[in-house]
């Protein structure tokens, strides 16, 4: 990877990429540090610093920090990856949205700009539920101190668009790294945000316990080697051409493979459902009562084994979910048809999406229990370290084990990718 990157900046035009896409980075943390007006800077340290622990660190994690410090990009990007699973999902539902995913570039034009108004919508959403969690007292378990200076409708008002605006600059940005900088913007932004809070969280477990952090550290050497190699596997169905004779000139007769991953699903389910794991958070401050204290028993706590069985059971039924709206057995079937292709000893045609369709459930369900595996993965080292203070700080979870992992592979990819295009060696060297 490291010598990737020295030849990437031996390169004139990748390193005028890479310099912008630092620029731009730079640019999103300076807004995720960056306070909103109105907020009481000192107040919100201090219970941030005290809140640790369940959906707090999770919310530490997918923010990079910002949406508890109330700062001006305390949304990040979750609002445009919502909007666009959303759309995904509408895409299956709604037949217009479906005809203009296959008309091409101009069809995908139109869905972006669709998925941005989405954005715009659920940030508005967001922020107002923040603002007023924040006003009321309860965004932060356990604090007492008031987080706005003012909780007038004028400072409301300002926090909540300042919020959205900072979501609809924090879009420009990963669509400015897409268009002209090494591409897969808001990938590399959710990457940041999980980097940007990996090291606060490993000093303080080496402020706790240095052995603790000798051992968390050789196992995430381990972790990091084992989901590298799940997220490399892949089941290879072989293709055959048969020989087409078009004109004078014979075409097909080749043969290949169709790559399906063991985990197609990539990080969305895992995202994904950490956004929802919020809501019963929300329901409960909206209920109170005995219905508030019971969810705060059971749903919100990290350790909890109903908050634990629910989070491995939506990340399975997303998992399952969204390949089978990314992935249409069907429609590569009819493919393979069209173009000549076909499985070795499978029909063309129907038998052979039923075929592809029992290929896929079986890496699905595999790829569903290692992203439940790596869910679980903080409760085995509880059991191990026995620490609180590690078990508040425990770094290697699931979401951001598999962000970091996943985000910095396809970055490297595509670096390698756009080298081997600038350094062509011929057949004489």
């Amino acid at each position: 990877m490291l010598t990737t990157l020295t030849r990437a900046f031996r390169v004139p035009e990748l390193r005028r990429k890479l310099s912008f896409t630092l620029a731009m980075l730079g640019l999103f943390r300076l807004g995720q540090v960056l306070p909103s007006p109105g907020v009481d800077v000192v107040a919100v340290r201090r219970c941030v610093g005290s809140a640790q622990g369940g959906l707090t660190d999770m919310l530490q994690l997918l923010s990079g920090g910002a949406m508890l410090q109330l700062s001006v990009f305390a949304l990040g990007v979750m609002p445009y990856i919502t909007a666009s699973i959303v759309m995904q999902l509408l895409a299956v539902v709604i037949p217009r949205l479906d005809a203009l995913r296959k008309e091409g570039q101009n069809g995908q034009t139109k869905i972006t700009q669709y998925t941005r108004y989405l954005t715009v919508a659920l940030a508005l959403l967001n922020a107002a539920t923040i603002v007023a969690l924040a006003r009321s007292g309860q965004l932060l378990s356990g604090c007492t101190l008031p987080l706005l200076r003012d909780d007038g409708p004028l400072t409301v008002t300002v926090l909540v668009t300042t919020m959205v605006a900072g979501t609809c600059v924090v879009m420009w940005i990963g669509e400015l790294i897409t268009d002209r900088g090494i591409g897969n913007g808001m990938s590399i932004l959710v990457f940041t945000q999980v980097v940007a809070v990996f090291p606060g969280y490993m000093s303080r477990i080496f402020v706790m316990s240095p052995v603790s952090f000798t051992v968390m550290l050789v196992s995430g050497v381990f972790l990091v080697a084992a989901v590298v190699f799940v997220e490399q596997a892949q089941r290879r169905v072989p293709v055959h051409y048969a020989k087409r004779l078009v004109g004078r000139r014979t075409y097909g007769g080749t043969r290949t493979y169709l790559p399906l991953k063991v985990n197609q699903a990539g990080i969305v389910p895992v995202i994904f459902t950490s956004s929802l794991l919020y809501l019963p958070t929300l329901a409960g401050s909206l209920l109170g009562g005995a219905a508030e204290t019971w969810i705060a028993q059971n749903l919100t706590a990290g350790t909890h084994p109903l908050y634990l069985l629910s989070y491995v059971l939506l990340i399975a039924g997303f998992a399952y979910f969204y390949v089978s709206i990314t992935f249409n057995p069907v429609e590569v079937a009819d493919n393979l048809r069209r173009y000549g292709g076909f499985i070795p000893g499978v029909r063309p045609g129907p038998a052979t999406a039923r075929y592809l369709t029992y290929v896929l459930s079986r890496l699905t369900a595999a790829g569903a229990a290692y992203l439940g595996v790596l869910a679980v993965l903080p409760l085995i080292a509880f059991a191990i370290l026995r620490d609180p203070g590690t078990q508040q700080n425990f770094p290697f979870g699931g979401a951001s084990l598999l962000i970091m992992v996943s985000v910095g592979l396809e970055t490297v990819k595509r670096i390698e990718a756009q080298l081997q295009q600038r350094n062509y060696e011929g057949f004489l060297r």
